[in-house]
């Protein structure tokens, strides 16, 4: 067994058990819990099975690391002060009706391992070949990682906080880094996969790689992240104006609204 076909049935094991556990607890959001821990799980298993404790190799495994495991902890902590299953996945089990478990089973779970895989795909070519002694691109693609983490990691920390004030109940977030880019954490989750790419490059195949953070970039930007979440709030007339001056996903300063300077 090589190392990717290691790492792809640690994968199935990992989000098979998780499968079962939602059908048991009636909660398919529990995979988002498990998207981060996919990470340390696939990148710690693909180290013991062909690492060779080269400083590349500890230096992404890292990151991840602390990325995957503040991430799975905010997905926790936040569905600790939620009632049910996320909206997202209750629309899906209306939906699917009596196809209800095996489109789960394909659709979601198997799907989110075989994103977890290929997002994983710098860490896996690093692990495999670590190439030679660390340089620039790594410095500078740890830059790029913290500034990332940094968006996601307060990001959600200030929409948690926000959403745990019963004063701002029917409100939209507007301050912090969300007066700057109505989505603070997803711009953060795909800068840092940039910066683990960067990394990436130090590896001979690393530059096959940017699969990934393009991946992170389409799902976030067309397909998941931005679209679905946005949904929610079409036609809220707070989220409408906030939508009007503020960008989806790059920061920067607010457009004036209509009537006042334009």
């Amino acid at each position: 067994m090589n190392l990717f076909l290691c790492v792809g049935s640690i994968l199935l094991i990992f989000m098979t058990a998780i499968f079962v556990v939602a059908m048991l607890i009636k909660d398919n959001s529990i995979v988002d819990i498990a998207y981060g821990m996919a990470f340390i799980l696939a990148g710690w298993g693909a180290y013991l099975y062909a690492g060779s404790a080269h400083l590349r190799q500890l230096l992404i495994m890292s990151l991840v690391t602390v990325w995957g495991a503040r991430l799975a902890g905010h997905i926790l902590l936040r569905k600790r002060g939620e009632q049910g299953e996320d909206f997202r996945y209750r629309q899906w089990r209306e939906e699917w009706g009596t196809n209800f478990v095996w489109r789960s089973y394909l659709q979601i779970f198997m799907l989110q391992g075989g994103v977890v895989y290929l997002v994983a795909l710098p860490v896996l070519l690093v692990i495999h070949r670590p190439g030679g002694n660390l340089g620039l691109l790594d410095l500078i693609g740890v830059m790029v990682w913290l500034v990332g983490f940094l968006f996601e990691a307060v990001g959600d920390w200030q929409l948690l906080r926000f959403k745990n004030n019963p004063a701002n109940r029917g409100k939209v977030i507007q301050s912090g880094l969300w007066h700057y880019t109505r989505h603070p954490n997803y711009f953060g989750e795909a800068l840092l996969w940039w910066g683990i790419w960067l990394i990436a490059l130090g590896s001979p195949y690393g530059l096959a790689a940017v699969v990934s953070p393009l991946l992170i970039d389409f799902l976030l930007l067309k397909v998941s992240g931005i679209p679905m979440l946005e949904a929610k709030y079409a036609g809220n007339p707070i989220f409408e104006a906030y939508k009007q001056r503020t960008n989806a996903f790059f920061p920067w300063f607010p457009r004036a609204e209509k009537g006042q300077g334009q």
